[in-house]
C-alpha cells in the first residue's frame, strides 16, 4: 500500500460544509469531565461523548456526509455497506433519514443487539460468513446486481471528512486547545479526520491513536512505515479489529504524533472506571483512550488531554468484567 498521500485532503472549508450538513441530522454531543478520573491519572481530561450520538456512535457523521454528497445516485440506486456494528447502524439511519433503500451485509456472528438495531431503522440485512473476504464479496455482488452505492466504513474521503467534524465540534466546545487528543484506531476514519481537523484548528495539539495490543496492526504499520494488515485480532474492542485503508493508512503513517497500544486488562479497567465514576455507558473500543493515559501516566501528567469516546453500543448481557 502506498505510503505517500497521493489524493487531495479535505480542506477546512470541506469540513465546515460537512458540519453544516451533519448538524441538521446529528446530535451535538456533550463534553464531560471527572475530577476522580483526573486524580487517578494526574491529568486534566476532557471526554467528548460520541456514545450519546444517534446510533450510539460517531459513525453517523461520516455516513450522513457520504450519502448527502452523492444524494441523487443514492436515492436512485440505494446504498450498501458491510459492517458488524456501529457503521451498519449509521448507514441504516442515513437511509431512513433520506428515504433510501438500504441493504447491509453483516456477519452471522454479529450481536443480536446490533442486528436488531439495524432492522429497526428499516434496512435489509444479508448475512455472510464472518470473514472480511466474504463480507466484501457479498457486498460486491449486491453492487453488481442492484447498482447500490457503497458507503465504506472508513476508506472514503467523504466519510473521513464527516468524522473530522467530531474533532471540529470538540475544539469548538473547549475553552482552550488541548495538549493531546486521543482517539481509538481501527480502520482509521475517526483518527484520520482528527489529524486533518487538528492541522487546521489546533496544530500545536498532538494527535495520538490508541489501539489494543491484541489488534495492533496500526501500531506496527506506523512504526515500520509499511502496511501491516490486521490478522486474527483477539480483543474485546470489537470495533477496532479492522485494518487501515488506502486513504487512512498514508494519512496516519505520515501525520499522527504517535500510536499507543493498551492491554485487554486496562481496556476493561478504563471502561469500568468510566461506567462507575461518570455514570455513562461506553463500549470497549471507546475505553482505549483512557487506557492509554492510564498506561502512560508520565506522558500525560498535568497535561490537558482530549479523549473521544467513540461509542456506547454494547450487549448488556455480555459486559467484560462480568465474565
Amino acid at each position: 500500500m502506498n505510503t505517500e498521500i497521493t489524493f487531495k485532503l479535505p480542506t477546512i472549508e470541506n469540513i465546515n460544509k460537512a458540519y453544516t450538513i451533519i448538524s441538521t441530522f446529528a446530535h451535538i454531543t456533550p463534553v464531560m469531565k471527572s475530577e476522580q478520573i483526573n486524580q487517578i491519572t494526574c491529568s486534566d481530561i476532557f471526554f467528548k461523548c460520541e456514545n450519546f450520538q444517534k446510533g450510539g456512535a460517531f459513525k453517523i457523521r461520516g455516513a450522513i456526509n457520504a450519502v448527502k454528497n452523492n444524494i441523487e445516485d443514492c436515492i436512485k440506486y440505494g446504498i450498501t455497506t458491510h459492517s458488524s456494528g456501529n457503521h451498519a447502524q449509521a448507514v441504516a439511519i442515513a437511509g431512513k433519514i433520506f428515504g433510501i433503500k438500504t441493504h447491509i451485509v453483516m456477519p452471522k456472528t454479529a450481536s443480536k443487539v446490533k442486528i436488531d438495531a439495524v432492522k429497526s431503522y428499516g434496512a435489509n440485512i444479508e448475512f455472510c460468513k464472518p470473514t472480511l473476504e466474504d463480507r466484501e464479496s457479498s457486498m460486491e455482488r449486491l453492487i453488481n446486481q442492484f447498482g447500490y452505492r457503497p458507503i465504506h466504513a472508513y476508506n472514503d474521503i467523504r466519510v473521513i471528512t464527516g468524522q473530522a467534524t467530531a474533532t471540529l465540534e470538540f475544539f469548538n466546545q473547549l475553552k482552550q486547545k488541548p495538549d493531546y487528543i486521543i482517539l481509538p484506531v481501527g480502520g482509521g476514519g475517526l483518527l484520520s479526520g482528527a489529524i486533518i481537523a487538528s492541522h487546521y484548528l489546533s496544530p500545536e495539539t498532538k494527535v495520538i491513536g490508541a489501539e489494543p495490543e491484541m489488534a495492533n496492526d496500526a501500531y506496527l504499520s506506523f512504526k515500520s512505515k509499511k502496511f501491516i494488515p490486521s490478522v486474527t485480532p483477539n480483543t474485546i474492542a470489537d470495533g477496532l479489529k479492522t485494518s487501515l485503508g488506502s486513504f487512512t493508512f498514508p494519512i496516519i503513517i505520515n501525520k499522527v504524533y504517535d500510536i499507543l497500544t493498551v492491554s485487554e486488562d486496562n481496556i476493561i479497567k478504563a471502561m469500568r472506571l468510566i461506567w462507575e465514576r461518570m455514570k455513562i455507558i461506553i463500549e470497549p473500543s471507546s475505553a482505549v483512550g483512557l487506557a492509554a493515559i492510564m498506561e502512560n501516566k508520565s506522558m500525560f501528567r498535568n497535561k490537558k488531554t482530549a479523549v473521544i469516546l467513540s461509542g456506547g453500543n454494547i450487549d448488556l448481557m455480555n459486559i467484560p468484567w462480568m465474565k
